[in-house]
């Protein structure tokens, strides 16, 4: 069996204009994320540590922010791609680790349905995603409430021939 591990990093900055999308649910708080798309930060370091360890580039070469397309997409719907590409390449989904770092909203009691939703769009166990919510103790722009930050490692594997 071929084991390949990825790493996501991601930040965007919050915006008044915005509704604020994180692990594909919808939180009541009155700033969102600035992006493209609906920048759904976890999403979007799920999506580039799978393609990392899938050697296929990263979230912005896939579905680049130059592109009408991507306008204020839903990001489950890049994560839904992203595994069918990884699915074409013949790796299935291993385990996610993923860390969000924000002073708030408290995210804590918003982690259960944000790993429901993620294992139903990437049909995955659910017991195979892991997040946890910090913050940054007051330090740096997440500590200053400007936005928020998202780490993931992933282990994907593929049955050898």
């Amino acid at each position: 069996m071929k084991i390949r591990v990825g790493f996501g990093f991601d930040v965007h900055r919050f915006s008044e204009e915005r509704e604020l999308w994180l692990g594909g649910i919808k939180l009541d708080y009155p700033l969102g994320l600035a992006g493209h798309s609906d920048a759904d930060v976890l999403i979007h370091v799920i999506c580039d540590a799978l393609l990392g360890a899938a050697n296929l580039r990263d979230i912005g070469y896939q579905f680049p922010d130059t592109s009408d397309e991507y306008k204020d997409v839903d990001s489950k719907v890049l994560l839904h791609r992203v595994m069918e590409l990884l699915r074409e390449e013949g790796y299935s989904l291993g385990n996610i680790d993923a860390t969000i770092c924000a002073e708030q909203p408290k995210l804590n009691p918003h982690i259960p349905a944000m790993k429901e939703t993620l294992a139903k769009v990437m049909q995955v166990a659910v017991e195979d995603i892991s997040i946890k919510a910090t913050t940054t103790e007051k330090l740096g722009f997440v500590g200053r409430e400007e936005g928020i930050s998202a780490y993931a490692t992933v282990l994907i594997q593929k049955k050898e021939n």
